[in-house]
């Protein structure tokens, strides 16, 4: 029998968890600042609904007078007795965060709330795996239009079995309703509303254009025809939050900014007039492709349109890892395309992966040093104003992890479980001569010399130096561009180093290294099939 709600109440509740994550990160800084998008736009669109009430807690974020819990995220059992849900749903687009997933579905069903995880670690086994750990419905895909019909079916209205898109538990066996296709027509939704996300204090919101992504990577769950809303729903939803929220600075989340070019540049154009008239400047950072460097006029209308920082996955320096990941592209053609970024006046975040596994039959090995070296040497030479380098994560559904479990390669679960799949630690048998060890604290060393203390130091003379704009008085706006740039490069190092210092001082109290050596004994070295054996 499926699991329901009172039918004879006037209002109900749902409330959507962004779940904590597992240990301190290089995403903990940033998540205090922001929210996921996925869950503000599935709370809205239930918002719209006659005898909802709907709230978001994100863990990550509970600034504003938060209750906090004895150990990590919000205190659940104060929320429940302050307001029940009559439904608890449950983000699930970290897989790190799995474990806290399941850890708050066991508490709210015990409470009598149903439970509703969607996001996208839920796919393949891991749907069965979650409606085995407390979770009564998972939805697949895309969850506006899904959870809508999914709470008129709690309610009695409807059959569940008609909810497309869905997926629960029947007589003990995983039971799929019908596919929901993908939502193409996004003017039908409501803007998201982020005052509905509870205790959160928001300065960098969130926003969209884009759905998908084209480029079908091997490492990335993002897959899929790319699917375009408007430039002007786009303006929408930064001119909402700029007279609601006074917001100043906004993420895209597109995968890929400059996707559907003419009118990525139609945006542009519409959003420096908004500014123009309003007397507003705004900033926004945005993902974009490294090769967009060569459309000027497309970098042109960004930069007039107040987007001043750009993250680019440059992914690795090493041509044969570029390969592996399908990507086109040799370093040097790299270094040459973000350094027009550069000019043009953009802040670059560069996004590494290290030690990439090669497929069967490519025959490559490298040492560690030598990774470290080349790594070190393109990123001076990239001059890039922020990193962050990560180990491969064969998340669900990619293409990498189906890659290396035939090879027999990932850590066991049982072993390594979901909480480190973050990119900080190492989930299979890396290409020899690598080890995982060597991999995990190869990472380490390369962001230690990026991030430092000495930019401490430099922040200081970089202030006392201000004055010398005066030698820019034919171009102040040039001048203070150039000398802001610095300014935020070394505070951002040094707060680096700081978020560095947490990482390792977290890792040290934790049992990692007893956890992996747990895990290689467990697998089957001997019949492993390795990537370039």
């Amino acid at each position: 029998m499926e699991n329901m709600i009172a039918p004879d109440k006037k209002r109900y509740r749902l409330r959507i968890v962004i779940p904590a994550y597992p240990a301190f990160n290089i995403y903990s800084s940033i998540a205090r600042r922001t929210t996921a998008l996925g869950p503000v736009s599935v709370a809205s669109a239930v918002n719209e609904m006659e005898g909802w009430d709907v709230e978001v807690i994100d863990e990550n974020n509970l600034r504003l007078y938060g209750p906090r819990g004895k150990d990590t995220g919000a205190d659940h059992d104060f929320l429940q007795n302050l307001r029940f849900a009559d439904v608890a749903g449950f983000y699930g687009g970290l897989t790190s965060t799995i474990p806290r997933v399941y850890e708050l579905a066991e508490f709210y069903k015990k409470q009598g709330s149903v439970t509703v995880a969607g996001g996208q670690h839920f796919m393949g086994e891991n749907i069965a795996e979650a409606l085995n750990s407390s979770i009564d419905y998972v939805v697949i895909g895309e969850g506006e239009e899904t959870i809508k019909e999914l709470l008129l079916a709690l309610r009695g209205k409807t059959d569940i079995s008609e909810v497309r898109g869905i997926a629960y538990l029947k007589e003990g066996r995983v039971f799929f309703t019908p596919k929901r296709e993908p939502i193409t027509d996004f003017d039908k939704l409501p803007i998201p509303d982020f005052a509905l996300v509870r205790y959160a204090k928001i300065k960098l919101y969130p926003v969209e254009r884009i759905r998908g992504c084209g480029m079908d990577c091997e490492f990335c769950t993002v897959k899929g025809k790319p699917r375009y809303s408007s430039p002007e729903r786009m303006l929408e939803q930064i001119s909402y939050l700029v007279e609601t929220k006074n917001a100043r600075d906004f993420f895209v989340v597109d995968d890929l900014f400059g996707q559907q070019r003419n009118e990525t540049i139609r945006f542009c154009k519409m959003l420096k007039q908004y500014q123009k008239n309003t007397g507003k400047r705004l900033d926004l950072a945005v993902q974009i492709r490294l090769d967009k460097a060569k459309d000027t006029e497309l970098l042109s209308s960004m930069r007039e349109a107040g987007i001043s920082s750009v993250a680019i996955g440059f992914e690795s320096p090493i041509e044969e890892e570029l390969k592996a990941m399908k990507k086109s592209i040799t370093p040097g053609d790299m270094l040459s395309l973000a350094e027009i970024y550069r000019k043009m006046g953009f802040l670059i975040h560069g996004m590494f992966i290290f030690g990439y596994p090669m497929k069967r039959d490519v025959k490559f090995g490298m040492s560690s040093e030598e990774r470290i070296k080349r790594f070190r040497i393109f990123i001076k030479k990239a001059r890039l104003d922020t990193i962050q380098i990560m180990i491969p994560v064969p998340l669900p559904g990619t293409e990498l992890r189906a890659r290396l479990a035939e090879q027999n390669r990932i850590y066991p679960l049982e072993d390594v479980g979901w909480e480190f799949y973050d990119g900080n630690f190492p989930l299979f048998e890396p290409d020899v001569p690598l080890t995982a060890e060597e991999m995990q604290k190869s990472v380490k060393k390369i962001m230690g010399t990026f991030y430092q203390f000495k930019y401490m130091f430099m922040i200081g003379l970089h202030i006392f130096s201000f004055p010398s704009i005066i030698f820019f008085l034919h171009n102040i706006k040039r001048g203070w561009r150039r000398w802001y740039r610095y300014w935020r490069s070394h505070s951002i190092r040094f707060g680096g180093w700081f978020i560095l210092k947490g990482w390792m001082s977290d890792f040290k109290k934790g049992s990692f290294s007893e956890k992996l050596k747990s895990a290689k004994d467990h697998l089957d070295v001997g019949h492993m099939n390795r990537g370039n054996s």
